[in-house]
């Protein structure tokens, strides 16, 4: 059961919610402008970019995204910077004002980086002859996408973190906490692929057939200009 059905909302109802939050990162562009901080205009700009990914993935490529997946990678993108703008009237972010919350982000954003690993490798297993990933490899392999990712992002997180204390600026959305923190935010980088792991075949089949035709497309495409 997606988070969608456990909550009964209409197809509308998860455009309208997608809809919000793309309209309040708009606007925490202009919180970031007011405040004069740099962090909240670039996290609420890259944000808001986000929010468009998946019309611009089902208008040019032609990759069906129904309400419930708009609204996930929507709401990634959304508490991510909602968190570092915080609380109004203070400069308490949430990140640092709720425990757990940049865990919680993490497992979302996980799941999202989880999805695109699973589609695009699932994809090519349909459609390779010469390809055969067993459910199980599968589940192991998104785990591993994931975490590499996540090890990743870890370090970019810490470049920037030495780089922005050097010069003096205040990065707060890539602000590393130490050791376990780090840890942490890779335990729960693991459960937002777990997640993905089990329910990836019941809510993107359709992205990954969508993928798969787009590949052959791309093959007819090349053996008909040889």
């Amino acid at each position: 059961m997606s988070i969608a059905n456990y909550f009964r909302l209409s197809l509308d109802r998860q455009r309208q919610l997608s809809r919000t939050m793309q309209l309040i990162l708009f606007g925490l562009i202009f919180v970031g402008l007011e405040r004069q901080s740099p962090t909240i205009v670039l996290n609420a700009l890259l944000g808001f970019s986000i929010t468009f990914l998946p019309a611009i993935l089902e208008r040019d490529l032609e990759i069906p995204m129904n309400p419930g997946l708009t609204m996930w990678i929507t709401a990634a993108a959304f508490l991510h910077a909602i968190g570092i703008v915080g609380i109004p009237g203070t400069n308490v972010g949430l990140y640092n004002a709720i425990p757990f919350y940049d865990h919680i982000t993490h497992a979302l954003s996980a799941s999202v980086v989880a999805g695109v690993g699973y589609a695009t490798v699932r994809a090519l297993d349909q459609h390779s002859d010469g390809i055969d990933l067993p459910p199980r490899f599968m589940f192991v392999f998104i785990l591993v996408f994931v975490l590499a990712f996540g090890v990743v992002w870890e370090i970019v997180e810490f470049s920037v973190d030495v780089v922005t204390t050097r010069l003096g600026v205040e990065m707060s959305g890539f602000t590393q906490h130490g050791l376990n923190d780090t840890l942490l935010d890779l335990v729960f980088n693991t459960i937002g692929a777990v997640i993905v792991a089990i329910w990836g075949t019941a809510y993107l089949t359709d992205v990954v057939d969508a993928i798969e035709k787009r590949i052959e497309k791309r093959e007819v495409d090349v053996e008909e200009r040889q």
